[in-house]
């Protein structure tokens, strides 16, 4: 360490520094075009495997539906192109069948193509799958998982490759259905409905 007036310049200790995916405590998974190519203990305990179960699988073996795993890939590879950091909050599925909530986020390292080189976190929400009262479609699932990001029916419209007026009329219906009168009512709802499961 050397000083400078005023100043203390510190050597950047993390330079050249590296660790495996094993030594990361958060859930963490490299993957190529999709497919899990190496992934650390904490995210096969999450979703209840052992790490050597999920190698060059396919996340699709980690969603309820596959039309939910090609629809979050619509999404991603929207987002994802440029070497950008995207994430979402999605249900994803457990070995035992289990369903629960899931943010995630991820980075791209090929420009021209945001599936060949990613690298993704995951970590788990406590937030309810179903509620008892309340049966709600896939969009309008869909669409309150958005607002509760805190997003406009603008964003929504665009993220869904939906008109506004489709994205007002589902949250419409959504406030009639919840009781609620405001997003922030709805988000409220969303975060604490019980849970049959």
């Amino acid at each position: 360490m050397t000083r400078h007036a005023g100043s203390i310049e510190i050597p950047d200790m993390a330079a050249g520094l590296r660790f495996s995916l094993n030594e990361i405590p958060v859930p963490m998974v490299y993957a190529t075009h999709r497919i899990i190519r190496d992934c650390n203990d904490a995210f096969a305990e999450l979703f209840g495997y052992e790490r050597a179960d999920l190698a060059d699988k396919s996340f699709a073996v980690l969603y309820p539906k596959i039309s939910d795993f090609i629809r979050t890939g619509k999404m991603w590879l929207e987002h994802l192109p440029g070497s950008r950091s995207y994430y979402d909050e999605r249900i994803m599925m457990s070995v035992t069948g289990q369903r629960f909530w899931c943010q995630v986020t991820g980075k791209s390292f090929q420009h021209s193509d945001p599936f060949a080189h990613a690298l993704y976190c995951f970590q788990r929400l406590n937030r309810p799958t179903t509620s008892p009262q309340h049966a709600l479609t896939e969009r309008q699932h869909q669409i309150l998982t958005l607002v509760s990001q805190g997003k406009t029916n603008m964003r929504i419209a665009e993220e869904l490759k939906l008109s506004v007026r489709t994205v007002e009329s589902h949250r419409a219906r959504l406030m009639k259905i919840t009781g609620c009168i405001n997003s922030a009512q709805l988000t409220s709802w969303f975060v604490h409905s019980p849970t049959s499961e």
